[in-house]
């Protein structure tokens, strides 16, 4: 068996650098911790971080293909973000002019959360603990 400590990073290509690089550090507040352009694959790495923890490798690459990322959608399903107040992310995120769903109940553990997303579709969640 693997001896897995903690997950490293994800990573995230989005349609159009700096508007993924604009909603990732300007409203979820991830700090970038270096960017580094690609010339001989025409691609920028930014790589960011949350409260100190190497979190996100966020790319660009000319003319990525489409794929689907609606929750239920085979694969990734969401990413989520651990927040103290939902209901006052989710009006932060709404004053950004970000859509977030209407805040659930988790049915087994009681704590509140909403869905929402990122530029390129790609869901996201905030989690009350």
């Amino acid at each position: 068996m693997l001896h897995l400590t903690r997950v490293h990073h994800i990573a995230i290509i989005g349609s159009d650098y700096e508007r993924s690089k604009r909603f990732y550090t300007e409203i979820l507040g991830l700090k970038i911790i270096r960017e580094v352009y690609r010339a001989e694959r025409e691609s920028y790495k930014l790589d960011l971080e949350l409260n100190g923890q190497y979190i996100i490798e966020l790319f660009s690459f000319p003319n990525p293909p489409a794929r689907p990322s609606r929750p239920e959608a085979l694969g990734l399903r969401h990413l989520a973000f651990a927040v103290p107040d939902v209901e006052k992310a989710k009006k932060e995120l709404e004053t950004a002019g970000i859509e977030a769903e209407p805040i659930r109940i988790d049915a087994h553990t009681g704590r509140r959360f909403t869905f929402f997303s990122d530029p390129d579709g790609l869901p996201l969640e905030l989690y009350e603990e």
